[in-house]
């Protein structure tokens, strides 16, 4: 199944015509390590991305011996952090354990907020939505209560509309559902995405940060400024 996995995700999100990017991601011997080189890489068969993959744990391994398969924590990216300087990347990548979580840190090592990733990440959605012929209007999309203020800014200032709910992916996916949103975001670096089924996927967000990034000159610290 992984070579159908990577195919839909790849699906949603073209990366084909990006400018070249370097990339460390840090599995932390979870799910990860099993999951990107199929999906950013070749290991499914699929053509190679215009992307260098620096990888950091990606032994599959359930006692994590490097750190706690958590990067919400600071001290859990810290290895990433000091990765992406030392090879000079465009940006790194921080999964949890099952990788439904996604943490992105920028080319200078520092970590860019997942509210930042939200509201970027939902203005794409907004933008293929309205490419696609939907009014801005008819889109919605979720954002729960501890986000920043400039989530709901954002989306509103796309025409879109904007819908807080709770903290916890049982009620994100409930209303997701009810109302159609097209995409939803935690300040814990949960996204949903109604392309996937409604559920929370790392993968599928880490591909639209990578396209964002890929699609401008900008460095990813300035390109995250506008969203902040």
């Amino acid at each position: 199944m992984l070579a159908d996995y990577a195919g839909f995700l790849r699906s949603l999100v073209d990366l084909s015509a990006i400018r070249p990017l370097t990339v460390v991601v840090d599995a932390g011997n979870g799910m990860g390590g099993h999951t990107v080189p199929a999906v950013l890489g070749e290991a499914a068969g699929l053509p190679a991305l215009p992307l260098t993959v620096i990888p950091l744990y990606f032994e599959l391994d359930g006692t994590f011996p490097n750190h706690e398969a958590n990067p919400l924590e600071p001290e859990n990216l810290r290895d990433l952090q000091a990765a992406v300087v030392e090879h000079g990347a465009d940006l790194g990548l921080a999964f949890d354990g099952d990788a439904d979580r996604c943490f992105v840190v920028d080319e200078r090592g520092e970590p860019v907020s997942p509210s930042a990733v939200t509201a970027l990440i939902a203005t794409r959605e907004i933008v293929r939505e309205q490419a696609a012929g939907t009014p801005s209007s008819e889109v919605r999309i979720v954002y729960n209560v501890i986000s920043s203020a400039a989530v709901p800014e954002i989306i509103e200032e796309h025409g879109a509309q904007a819908m807080r709910t709770r903290v916890g992916h049982s009620f994100i996916k409930a209303e997701m559902a009810r109302a159609g949103a097209v995409f939803g975001g935690e300040h814990s670096a949960h996204y949903y995405f109604r392309d996937f089924w409604f559920a929370d996927t790392g993968m599928l967000a880490a591909l639209h940060v990578l396209a964002a990034l890929g699609s401008q000159p900008q460095p990813l610290s300035r390109l995250a400024a506008a969203y902040s």
